[in-house]
């Protein structure tokens, strides 16, 4: 059975969906392993090294997708000179990667025509068999570190306090808001280069994760229910997104660095800082929205841009894993691997829907759509 990794054509993305080292497992498991001629490069990795690593290196996508079993990727299928990557694929192919089937389910009905077998890292469950595939995971969890990152090199402000022959400076205020992978990263990142952290999430039930990275926890009282299936934050009503706004406008303006991270998959992004509140945010103070791509939590994000609003420095990345594409080409190729390893029995992918892993990352097979969401959401678009 054939493997291929494909380059990513996205502007700006580096990552790869294998790495050498998880190529030469995927040899050892009996797969043929194609690559895609400078798949690697922006990563670290040239032809080279695929090539020790026993993977044969092609100059033609076309070539390459045409004949793929199973093909790796980051980013869903694109358009490159003028032809679609999907239909360079061969029917009874599988495909592998992140395809935001509910952000563009037209990508998965397009997958399903073409009788492609599709499988999202985005739905992998969050659950302990799963945890060494959740790709989510692992790209947020180097998100969130970043994103400090950018916080502390435009804040015209150390993080830490320092007690000089000058005085003393004192340390600066983080406040996190949301506490998932990258929230819970951002946070401890942020204390590990000393700033004071406090943060919010409207699951109560994060409150003990959250002080265990060194964090205070801000307890908004909700009477609306807020954890949806597999631990994820609800979509909550108008009425509740302003009380929390309210709730945290106080935090938010005594804060140097505000870091968002609220998303709710399928949904734009909750808006939790609003224009006014910025207003009020001490001049000098960043904030990075780490949900600028679907839609934002700041009123005044703009995805993509580094902006001044009022004084303040508002950061809306959308692509962080993509800005360190060695460590999150290495974690993902590691996530796609063991994906494939469980899925795979002697050479061959056997898919099995009554297993929870499979039956939650699979969108398409047999030219159907399996993914109950999806459907929803294409009749959604065709309304």
């Amino acid at each position: 059975m054939k493997i291929a990794i494909a380059k990513e054509k996205e502007l700006g993305e580096l990552r790869v969906a294998q790495v050498p080292n998880t190529v030469s497992c995927l040899v050892k498991q009996g797969f043929e392993v194609w690559v895609e001629a400078g798949a690697g490069v922006g990563a670290g990795y040239n032809d080279a090294a695929y090539e020790t690593a026993g993977a044969k290196v092609i100059a033609d996508p076309a070539l390459l997708w045409g004949e793929a079993d199973i093909l790796l990727k980051v980013n869903p299928p694109t358009k490159r000179d003028g032809y679609s990557e999907i239909d360079w694929l061969k029917p009874g192919a599988t495909l592998i990667s992140f395809l935001n089937p509910l952000g563009d389910p037209t990508l998965t009905q397009q997958l399903a025509q073409r009788g492609v077998t599709a499988l999202s890292m985005e739905l992998i469950p969050r659950t302990t068999r799963a945890q060494s595939m959740d790709a989510l995971s692992s790209q947020a969890n180097i998100a969130g570190y970043k994103a400090v990152l950018l916080a502390a090199a435009s804040l015209p402000q150390i993080f830490p306090m320092m007690t000089t022959a000058a005085g003393t400076i004192p340390p600066a205020k983080v406040l996190v808001l949301g506490a998932g992978v990258a929230g819970l990263q951002a946070i401890a990142t942020a204390r590990r280069l000393g700033a004071l952290v406090e943060a919010f999430d409207i699951r109560p039930t994060v409150k003990e994760e959250v002080q265990s990275v060194g964090a205070k926890f801000i307890e908004i009282n909700l009477e609306e229910d807020t954890t949806a299936e597999g631990g994820y934050a609800k979509q909550v009503s108008g009425d509740t997104q302003a009380l929390i706004r309210q709730g945290l406008s106080p935090y938010i303006t005594k804060a140097d660095v505000v870091i968002t991270t609220a998303q709710v998959p399928g949904k734009p992004a909750p808006l939790l800082i609003s224009e006014e509140t910025v207003t009020q945010m001490k001049p000098g103070s960043v904030i990075v929205d780490m949900a600028a791509e679907s839609g934002g939590n700041c009123a005044c994000s703009e995805a993509g841009k580094n902006i001044t609003y009022k004084n303040v420095t508002i950061i809306s990345p959308t692509n962080l894993p993509g800005t360190v594409p060695a460590n999150t080409s290495q974690m993902y190729a590691k996530n796609l691997l063991n994906l494939v390893k469980y899925l795979a029995k002697d050479g061959q992918l056997q898919l099995n829907f009554e297993d929870d892993i499979t039956s939650s990352a699979c969108v398409t097979h047999a030219g159907e759509i399996r993914n109950e969401r999806v459907k929803e959401a294409l009749l959604v678009i065709s309304h």
